[in-house]
Order: C-alpha cells, then sequence, then structure tokens
C-alpha cells in the first residue's frame, strides 16, 4: 500500500506540472467556410499557440548554452528550431495552384504564391551572421517538412523589406533586424507535407477541426496550400498560427450539378468531437449575399453576415451544410459581366520568340474610382536580366513614365545573385497602367540545366501591395470623387497580391548528341575489336578445288565400295 501511494502521489504531481505548464500555453482552433460566387467554396483552418511570456532570443546569447525550454502545447521541432537560430519572425508557405484574384477576391492568408515561399525576420550579430543562421533556418525547415527547402540558396535570396513588413513585433536588440526571402516555384506540396504540420498540433488529427484534413479531399482541390506564421506578440508571447486553405468545387462532386455542400461531403468526414487541450474551437459560414440558401444546423451566432458554430465535447458530430432549394442546377456567373472582386487586377507575361531575348510586360488595372499608390516587386533569378533603361509605362498608350518611382534595384552577380527591382506605381482610377521592359537570357553551362532542361524554367511571381488609396491629397481627393469612392475606400488596408508563375524557354544545348557519340563509339569500337580479334584468333588454311575429271574417279570408287558391301551381306 506504501508503494501504491508514492506511485499515486507522483501521478497527481505529473498531472499538476502539466495544468501549470498549459496555463502559460494557448492553443485556439478556427474553421472559416466561403462560398464563391463562382460556385467554389473556400475553406481556411487556422490553429494559433500562444507561448505566454516568451520572448525571441537575442542573437548575442547564441555562443552560450540556452535556457531550457519545455513546452507542453507548444510545437517543440518548431521550438527548438526559432530557439537555435534566433528567429523573431518566420512565414513559410507551399501552395500549389493558381489563386484567381478576380472571381476569389483576395485571401485569407496572403500568401497564396505558386510553390515555396520563406522570409524571416532575425537579429543581426557578430559571431554568427544572418547569412549562416538564414541557411540554417532553410535546412531545418526542409528536414521538419520534407521539402526542397535546401534549394533556397543566395542565388534565390533577397531582402525586400518595402513589401514584406514584419506583422509581429521586432525587439530592441543590441543590432538591427534584417529580412531575408526566397521563393521556389517549381516546389509543390503534397501528402509528405501535411503529415509532418498535422504532427505539431496537440490533437495531431485525432480530434477537434483538424480531424477534417482529409488529404484525398484536401489535394483534389482547385488550390491548396498550408502556411506556418512565427511572430512576436509585444506584451503577449511569441504566437504560431499553422493554417491550410484549399478551393474546392462542389459543383464537380455533385452528379445534378449543384453548388450544395456539407462537411461530410467536401472532406468525407465530420467533426466528432472537440479537442480536449483547446481553449476554443469554432466554425464560421460566410452567408451569401442572396437569401436562398438554407444552412443546417442552426448557428450558435449570427453577426456581420457571419455564422458561428462552437465545437464542444459534448454535443454530437458537427455536420455543416449549405444548400440551395430553388436551384437545380448551377449556373456559372458570365467572366465578361462579372466585376472583379479586388481593388487591383495584375496581369504579367513574357513575350519572345529568341532565345537570347525577351520582353516583360506587367498590366495593372485599377478598379477603384480613385487613385491608388502601390509597390511593386519583382524577384528575377540572374537568369534573367532586366534592361532598366528600356522601362516605359504606358496607360492607355500614352506614355506615362512620371507614375513609376524606382525605390532600389539591385543587379543581379550570375551563378552568385538575383535580381531585385522595388518600385512605388500610381494608378489612375479605373485606368489600366502597363509596363513594359526588355529582358535578355544568358547562356548557362551544361552542368547548370535542370533534368528536365527542355521543358524550361519557372520564374517566381512578382508582388504588387496597394498601401494608399486616395492619392497625395488624401480627403480631398475622396472628396472630390464622391460618395461612392468615399464608401469603396473605407477600411481598404494594404495586401499582398502575387501574380501567376510564368516559364521561360532558355538556350538548351542539345542532350542528346552524348547518346549519339556513345552510340557511335561504341559501333566503332565493335567493328575494330572484331576484325582484329577474328585476324588474331583465327587460323587461316589455304583449301585446293578439284577439277570435273577427278570427281567422275572419285564417284566410280564409292559405287564400287557399296557393291562389294551388298555382296559380303
Amino acid at each position: 500500500m506504501k508503494w501504491v501511494g508514492c506511485w499515486r502521489a507522483k501521478f497527481l504531481l505529473a498531472l499538476h506540472l502539466v495544468a501549470v505548464s498549459a496555463q502559460s500555453e494557448l492553443f485556439e482552433e478556427d474553421l472559416t467556410l466561403r462560398p464563391l460566387r463562382d460556385g467554389k467554396l473556400a475553406a481556411r483552418f487556422s490553429f494559433t499557440t500562444l507561448l505566454k511570456g516568451a520572448t525571441p532570443r537575442e542573437p548575442q546569447t547564441l555562443s552560450r548554452d540556452d535556457e531550457a525550454q519545455h513546452y507542453t502545447l507548444f510545437p517543440l521541432a518548431l521550438g527548438q528550431l526559432l530557439r537555435e537560430h534566433a528567429v523573431t519572425e518566420l512565414h513559410l508557405t507551399l501552395n500549389a495552384g493558381k489563386w484567381n484574384y478576380d472571381h476569389w477576391g483576395y485571401p485569407d492568408e496572403p500568401g497564396v504564391g505558386t510553390g515555396a515561399e520563406l522570409w524571416v525576420w532575425m537579429g543581426d550579430t557578430v559571431p554568427t551572421s544572418v547569412d549562416e543562421r538564414w541557411q540554417g533556418v532553410r535546412h531545418s525547415l526542409a528536414g521538419l517538412f520534407c521539402a526542397s527547402l535546401g534549394h533556397l540558396d543566395e542565388q534565390r535570396t533577397t531582402s525586400p523589406a518595402l513589401t514584406f513588413q514584419p506583422e509581429g513585433f521586432l525587439p530592441n536588440f543590441t543590432h538591427p533586424h534584417q529580412l531575408r526571402h526566397a521563393t521556389l516555384p517549381s516546389e509543390h506540396v503534397c501528402t509528405e507535407n501535411l503529415t509532418p504540420f498535422l504532427k505539431l498540433l496537440p490533437c495531431k488529427s485525432l480530434s477537434g477541426i483538424a480531424g477534417l484534413l482529409n488529404p484525398h479531399r484536401l489535394f483534389d482541390a482547385d488550390w491548396h496550400g498550408l502556411g506556418v506564421h512565427v511572430r512576436y506578440r509585444e506584451g503577449a508571447g511569441v504566437e504560431v498560427r499553422l493554417a491550410f486553405q484549399a478551393v474546392f468545387d462542389p459543383v464537380r462532386y455533385s452528379p445534378d450539378r449543384r453548388r450544395d455542400w456539407s462537411l461530410h461531403s467536401v472532406f468525407d468526414r465530420t467533426i466528432e468531437r472537440a479537442c480536449p487541450v483547446a481553449r476554443s474551437g469554432k466554425v464560421r459560414v460566410e452567408l451569401p449575399l442572396d437569401t436562398s440558401y438554407t444552412i443546417s444546423p442552426g448557428p450558435a451566432d449570427v453577426s456581420d453576415s457571419t455564422a458561428t458554430y462552437v465545437v464542444d465535447s459534448g454535443k454530437e458530430a458537427l455536420d455543416v451544410a449549405m444548400s440551395w432549394p430553388d436551384e437545380h442546377e448551377f449556373n456559372y456567373p458570365a467572366t465578361s459581366q462579372a466585376p472583379p472582386l479586388t481593388d487591383i487586377s495584375v496581369r504579367r507575361n513574357l513575350k519572345g520568340t529568341s532565345q537570347a531575348e525577351a520582353r516583360l510586360t506587367l498590366e495593372l488595372t485599377n478598379n477603384l474610382p480613385v487613385q491608388v499608390s502601390a509597390g511593386y516587386l519583382e524577384t528575377m533569378p540572374w537568369h534573367l536580366q532586366f534592361y532598366l533603361h528600356t522601362l516605359q509605362a504606358r496607360v492607355d498608350g500614352v506614355s506615362r513614365d512620371d507614375l513609376v518611382r524606382i525605390v532600389s534595384y539591385t543587379q543581379p552577380v550570375p551563378h552568385s545573385r538575383p535580381a531585385l527591382l522595388q518600385a512605388v506605381l500610381t494608378l489612375p482610377p479605373r485606368a489600366t497602367l502597363q509596363l513594359v521592359m526588355d529582358v535578355s537570357k544568358p547562356f548557362l553551362r551544361y552542368t547548370e540545366h535542370q533534368p528536365d532542361a527542355q521543358r524550361g524554367w519557372d520564374l517566381p511571381p512578382a508582388v504588387v501591395v496597394s498601401f494608399a488609396f486616395g492619392g497625395a491629397n488624401g480627403s480631398e481627393a475622396l472628396q472630390d470623387a464622391g460618395a461612392e469612392a468615399e464608401a469603396e475606400t473605407r477600411g481598404r488596408r494594404p495586401r499582398r497580391m502575387y501574380t501567376p508563375v510564368m516559364l521561360v524557354d532558355l538556350a538548351t544545348p542539345d542532350f542528346s548528341m552524348p547518346y549519339n557519340v556513345i552510340i557511335m563509339s561504341c559501333t566503332l569500337i565493335a567493328l575494330v575489336f572484331g576484325s582484329v580479334f577474328n585476324l588474331l584468333t583465327r587460323r587461316l588454311v589455304v583449301v585446293r578445288v578439284a577439277g570435273p575429271e577427278h570427281e567422275r574417279e572419285r564417284e566410280a570408287e564409292q559405287d564400287a565400295a557399296g557393291g562389294s558391301a551388298k555382296k559380303t551381306r
């Protein structure tokens, strides 16, 4: 009985320690569902863990042993990475597909660029430089998420501080913070990335909203991507937010071509029970503008055109469903009649038939009745070099170079550094600004080509951020534009927009030539070796051929020999 009491006391003490440590960590999960006007459904999963009272590690302490870190809900693998490299803020996204801004509007998570994108804010230090720690962060994340982030080397790394401002608070360290940003447009997100993503959650995918993350349905969506975001909130602590968003097509799933959906029809699962360590779990559904829909079960709260459901373990399995009873079949809206859902529409393309030169074109359409100022970021690998003196700006065919102001330009260094162009653009109201610039495509070494060299090279997307509405005079411009313009621009905030990835065709050598050389060499060697081998190993003998008289005598002797043999028998 004494031993039983001792073990019971130890068990209760362990539970008490876990409860005390859990009070310093908060975990919340959230799911937002948004029906789109083209019949699709946008879903955003968000899992937020807050480590109360924690602060980023001072880079000057990297030469000393770090203090012990004990986590209960905070992901241990990610926490060790942040402390090891003294990272203040980190953002990683892995996306597959093309986000349609005109039809889907702004995404809930702004980082929707195709491929992999990683940007980090770190304090500078003397013993270990930012670039060395940046390399360690890349390789650590590559091993953690089974992604090719190790290819984000110095040939893809830039510091576009104008476009990627910190989303959290940067502490006042001894040395200032620096930004490192890199993209890998050819990287794709798959199940091997989702599995370590789920392992970072306290409840994994066993309970709570994370139970809806069915890889068979997620990777069948029209667009999908995951993200890891770390920031420091002054006075609160270090926050880690794991996000996954996707765009599903219920019309494609429905045999009747209807846009009705439910959690079970979209994810093939329902929310069976809540995550026991989550402080709150909510499912939010943004209600459409039309009133011909029905939603079930009844939401716990409806405010600002958003229905909210609370995930509770005491209730039955939650399966939210929305239907349009009056629709027999969904009719897609006409593209020409549907206005874009964003403030700016962006198009980018690369024209040219030559393998040495091309022309880069960027078209930005201002959909607002007021003037808009936007930041423009172009990051190009050294495979594509800008001719900045050829940059031209036109509005409705009229030259308007005054609308472009170059903030910074970093020339590329072959085999070492990419090109970085940051500019501020002024977009007139209800007008299209066209930027045209000549580019050159250099020759690569034959060892620098990819295995699928004939396919071409993926170029990273450009980034456009609208940050000022109404021009330089602000309120005066809005008053001149009228009440409609003031209503449209009210509540606007800077948002990042990514252009689609481009494919560039570089001069490619004839990689079939080595194969032809091998075949020809093998043929010649076989012919020469065979001839020499025959001469060395075969014995040449002269054979004399007899005349016709000798042949007749030989036949007679054979006949005589055959007759004597018969008599003997």
